[in-house]
């Protein structure tokens, strides 16, 4: 059974320490969900996620349900047993996906009808075809399919998303049926405080399992969207969890946390590994530039994770420019380790009730090259 417990809170903040009870054992918050869209983290292994210190994952129902497909997960016994990961498992219901790509679906109260970027046959994603294929999945934590659109959207279409996700969250309830699954519900609304608040009024009335802070982080800014994570985290009941869906950088989570944020995921740490980058004690580093291509240190010499103490910046360098697949590999080891090590040591400053100074001096040292005026 699912359950959340508040174990203690810092004085000079709104940053809160608890823990997630699930079926597949304990996860403690503030938690940082490496994102395995199609059952995989890209390039690790469980195992890896394990050494890491990885406490639970994060998958995609659009994805999954296109391949591989229902049917196959019902006959492997879900995610756990197919992907081999022992720990507890959220799955994304596959609104984001439906807002990105507005030239290929056709929203209507229904859900949204879609061409398959695999086969290109139709599908149609309703609420409760998303919690059928959750509950395939074998997820832990589903979430009801909303209805997201650009934060900067003008307010009778947020309005207008804002009443449909409030439809499809209670239809998804109805679909969850007996499951002992959790159930979090997704507030939207966008950048306008009174739709914020409706939202959170609307959900909160109703028997989710936790909330979400949803549709931010789709072209707003970073001041805009600290205004609203504030605004949204305050509107949300103390005694359930509360999931910023697919924010962001280091200092994205510094903010949250501080505002009473219990659980983060976001493609980033892999994603940016990929493409050379990597998020260290002292701000981004861009591997692929050629003052690192002979210095024989490591990426951070701050952090303890087996790419710093094992292999050079150069090393790293010459691996990402000759396109082997080692180095984002081991960048992508380097970025989980830095994000689950940040979780580690806020949950620390909190118990100390210093989170404020804490991360005050984190920021300091990491908010660079980060989108302080421009849409992220």
């Amino acid at each position: 059974m699912f359950s959340f417990t508040l174990r203690s809170r810092d004085p000079g903040s709104r940053a809160r320490r608890g823990v997630l009870q699930t079926v597949r054992g304990p996860v403690e918050t503030p938690v940082f969900m490496p994102v395995g869209t199609r059952a995989t983290v890209t390039g690790l292994t469980p195992d890896d996620l394990t050494t890491l210190g990885a406490p639970m994952l994060l998958a995609n129902t659009y994805h999954l349900m296109l391949r591989p497909g229902a049917e196959l997960f019902r006959r492997v016994g879900g995610i756990h047993a197919f992907m081999k990961w022992p720990g507890p498992v959220l799955t994304d219901s596959g609104g984001y996906q439906i807002f990105s790509m507005p030239g290929e679906r056709t929203i209507t109260e229904k859900g949204a009808r879609f061409k398959s970027y695999i086969d290109g046959r139709i599908h149609l994603l309703s609420p409760e075809k998303s919690i059928e294929m959750q509950l395939a999945i074998g997820s832990d934590v589903m979430m009801v399919l909303d209805h997201c659109i650009d934060s900067t959207a003008d307010d009778a279409a947020t309005a207008a998303a804002l009443e449909r996700t409030h439809r499809w969250a209670l239809r998804s309830l109805a679909a969850r049926g007996t499951s002992t699954a959790a159930l979090f519900a997704i507030t939207q609304g966008g950048l306008v405080p009174s739709l914020r608040r409706q939202s959170a009024e609307f959900l909160t009335g109703h028997a989710f399992d936790g909330f979400a802070i949803g549709g931010l982080a789709v072209g707003d800014t970073r001041a805009q969207r600290e205004d609203m994570t504030a605004l949204a985290a305050d509107l949300l009941p103390a005694d359930r969890p509360r999931y910023l869906m697919g924010v962001g950088t280091p200092p994205d989570l510094l903010y949250a946390i501080g505002c009473g944020v219990d659980m983060f995921d976001c493609v980033l740490p892999t994603h940016m590994a990929w493409q050379g980058t990597a998020f260290t004690s002292t701000g981004r580093v861009r591997i692929t530039r050629g003052a690192n291509s002979a210095l024989d240190v490591p990426l951070d010499a701050a952090c303890a994770c087996a790419t710093c103490q094992t292999f050079s910046r150069a090393y790293l360098h010459h691996l990402v420019k000759c396109s082997e697949p080692l180095g984002p590999r081991l960048l992508s080891i380097h970025n989980l380790h830095h994000y689950l090590q940040l979780m580690r040591e806020a949950r620390a400053a909190i118990d100390a009730g210093d989170y404020v100074a804490f991360a005050r001096q984190r920021l300091a040292q990491i908010d660079r090259h980060e989108h302080a005026g421009t849409p992220a």
